[in-house]
């Protein structure tokens, strides 16, 4: 098997895995013991006895040395076993299943929009280059990026909702979630409406999704902005786009056919980076537009200073980035074969 081949290279990405998961976990499992006292007193502390919040402590594990709880952690997730929040009783597993489809949804669809605007407009300005349609474009990718996104929500719900009616709280009306909501096939509700036959209630569902989904999506469209941007004009320089040229191609179709495509080869590589930010971003999208997902159900475990729900959360994004991660880099490799080289 060649030092280059496909199945080398994914072996490699692969195994690479298992070291960064590594890592992620104990970086979670730290710094959410680094901070001083415990879960448990600052919970229920006034309201339990110290005896009962001893009992509590056994039964959770918190009694035992801290290298017997990193290796327990390390093989309940192992295992995919997120534990059980000591606030509500609620299996992680159970919230990331009924809430994980929400957050699904409004990532998804904000990475649609990021690309359905930041690549454009990107393509767009580097044809201008120094023009005023370019330096536009690019104030607009730093102001969409450096905006907090709880902001842009707060304008989107002042002065977009309040003109075009649209809703600014939840996912779906209230009769929606109780016709279809309260029967869940997949769990996720757009999915699930789709497959109930209730067009009425997947357009309500899309309608809450709009402004959501829009509010992620500019946060990370201004990277995609400012990448295919620069890439582009990197590659429009190159010596093969001069001999297109040269030829009497016209310019749209040397920018198009020969520019764009080798431009976009780094644009898939960043996906995988923008993984962690749209979920750390997804989760002041749905505070701020009440959206019922696990960033919800996160800062909900915050506020309640439950350790198990933060944990158990905040691994599985972990891990989510990661597989992202993997997936981008085979991705890539089918893209550019050049890369399984490097």
């Amino acid at each position: 098997m060649s030092s280059g081949s496909l199945p080398r290279y994914i072996a490699q990405r692969v195994l690479l895995v298992i070291p960064m998961m590594f890592i992620l976990l104990t970086v979670v499992f730290l710094m959410l013991r680094v901070a001083p006292g415990d879960p448990i007193s600052a919970s229920v502390g006034g309201k339990l006895s110290e005896a009962a919040i001893e009992v509590r402590k056994t039964q959770l594990g918190l009694n035992r040395p801290l290298i017997v709880q990193y290796l327990e952690y390390l093989g309940q997730t192992a295992t995919f076993d997120f534990g059980e929040t000591f606030t509500d009783n609620r299996q992680v597993t159970d919230i990331i299943r009924d809430n994980g489809g929400a957050t699904l949804t409004l990532t998804l669809g904000a990475f649609l929009i990021a690309l359905g605007v930041g690549i454009p407009l990107g393509r767009w300005a580097a044809r201008k280059r120094d023009s005023a349609r370019d330096i536009v474009i690019r104030v607009f990718g730093i102001v969409t990026y450096a905006t907090p996104i709880f902001f842009v929500g707060l304008l989107m719900q002042l002065y977009l909702a309040r003109p075009t009616g649209l809703p600014t709280s939840g996912i779906a009306s209230p009769r929606v979630m109780f016709t279809v909501g309260s029967k869940p096939i997949t769990h996720i509700l757009l999915v699930d409406s789709l497959l109930q036959g209730d067009w009425a209630a997947f357009g309500d569902v899309l309608l809450h999704h709009l402004l959501p989904c829009v509010t992620l999506g500019l946060m990370i469209c201004g990277v995609f902005i400012r990448l295919v941007r620069v890439n582009l004009l990197q590659t429009l320089q190159s010596d093969y786009v001069e001999a297109a040229r040269a030829r009497g191609i016209h310019e749209s179709r040397v920018v198009r056919d020969h520019a764009f495509r080798n431009a976009l080869v780094p644009v898939v590589t960043v996906v995988g980076l923008q993984a962690a930010m749209m979920m750390g971003g997804a989760v002041l999208t749905e505070s701020t537009f009440n959206w019922p997902g696990l960033g919800t159900q996160l800062m909900h475990y915050i506020q309640a200073r439950d350790y198990v729900g933060v944990q158990g959360i905040v691994t599985f994004f972990a891990v989510v980035v990661a597989v992202i991660s993997v997936i981008v880099d085979i991705v890539n490799a089918l893209i550019d074969p050049r890369v399984r080289y490097e």
